[in-house]
């Protein structure tokens, strides 16, 4: 019995000693090491020690997981645009932001730039902070009044940006341009503070089909985020901020915008992909552009055509714009009271969410 129980023992008592003895011998010892002995043999190995790197999920970001969807559009197009051709399209991984970007996060942007904060702390590969101008970049708040005829717009012109009561409204009046130029700021702004040695990918605005595949929520035919056909869940409650009926504004509950994060998100965890405030996208708004973008991770880019694609419909806009499918466009240095953004994220790597969950992801 007693010999048995020594037989039993020996290969756990040998384990321990080799997995003692053999860091002695470099065999375990730090990664790199084995790789800088076959450097020095002349042989190829890779440089040695690189420092690992694992992207983590901005704060108020979803990750989007990778997958296939047919772009285009899901109901009848009423409009006869014929702009929302269905095409099978696929989509990499990506963060997007969870809310439409708020009038307070905006304008952390504007102090930021106000006060010089760019000037202070260099990431690794951006080496020079973007060229921003405060006056250009401060959001139009006449737009309350100079988007509509006859409008008593007066009161939100003076209190809708500067005034903490909407603080967590999405910001409008911002152009294009000016949008982009947030997604620079914000890029700078997290690399120069981050611990890491290299850069995480730039914020940028959704390409259109990013931005389409995420509204769908995950589901393969969404008229609206939440599935559809319907606009009210069972209980009669509207599942989004708009136009109803012939101008029944207030039925959603809000005469104009709302906060960004009323409303319940859909299946990816976002909110308001349809209504409250349209979004700026990344792509050039054409017709036929659905016919000649290439299907994997699409994006038309066409710096000579000053129309944008806008998505995603509006506190003003009637149901038809809330699709997902629906396409419409404003010209990028025009800022309406209607239109706001968010931002996304490319994601490096393999397709993580194809066999890692969303809540394992590291975040800031």
């Amino acid at each position: 019995m007693y010999k048995k129980m020594n037989l039993r023992l020996m290969p756990i008592t040998l384990g321990l000693v080799v997995a003692t003895l053999l860091p002695g011998c470099s065999l375990f010892n730090k990664k790199g090491s084995a790789s800088e002995k076959m450097n020095r043999r002349g042989e190829v190995t890779g440089v040695p020690k690189r420092d690992s790197w694992q992207q983590n999920l901005p704060y108020d970001m979803v990750p989007v997981k990778a997958g296939t969807f047919w772009m285009g559009q899901s109901d009848e197009d009423i409009a006869f645009t014929q702009s929302s051709l269905n095409k099978q399209f696929t989509v990499s991984e990506f963060f997007m932001d969870k809310y439409e970007v708020s009038n307070n996060k905006y304008r952390q942007f504007l102090e930021s730039v106000k006060n010089g904060d760019l000037d202070t702390g260099t990431p690794t590969t951006l080496k020079d902070p973007p060229q921003l101008n405060y006056e250009e970049l401060r959001p139009d708040t006449t737009v309350w009044s100079t988007s509509f005829t006859y409008h008593y717009g007066d009161p939100l012109m003076e209190f809708y940006f500067d005034h903490p009561a909407f603080d967590d409204y999405p910001v409008v009046g911002v152009t294009y341009d000016q949008a982009n130029k947030y997604a620079q700021w914000r890029t700078y702004y997290q690399n120069s503070r981050d611990e890491y040695d290299f850069d995480a990918p730039s914020f940028r605005l959704p390409s259109e089909a990013e931005w389409e595949y995420a509204a769908k929520g995950g589901k393969d035919v969404a008229k609206y985020p939440w599935g559809g056909p319907y606009l009210k869940n069972k209980r009669g409650c509207l599942m989004a901020n708009f136009k109803p009926g012939r101008g029944n504004y207030i039925d959603d509950g809000f005469a104009y915008t709302a906060p960004v994060d009323v409303f319940a998100p859909n299946g990816f965890g976002l909110y308001n992909m349809s209504g409250n405030v349209a979004e700026w996208v990344l792509d050039a708004y054409a017709t036929t552009s659905r016919t000649v973008t290439w299907d994997l991770d699409p994006v038309f880019d066409d710096p000579n055509e000053p129309r944008k694609v806008v998505r995603g419909g509006s506190w003003k806009d009637i149901a038809h714009y809330l699709e997902t499918s629906t396409r419409t466009y404003e010209y990028e240095d025009v800022a309406q009271a209607h239109i706001g953004f968010r931002t996304a994220m490319t994601f490096i790597g393999r397709s993580g969410s194809m066999d890692v969950k969303s809540s394992q992801r590291k975040r800031r």
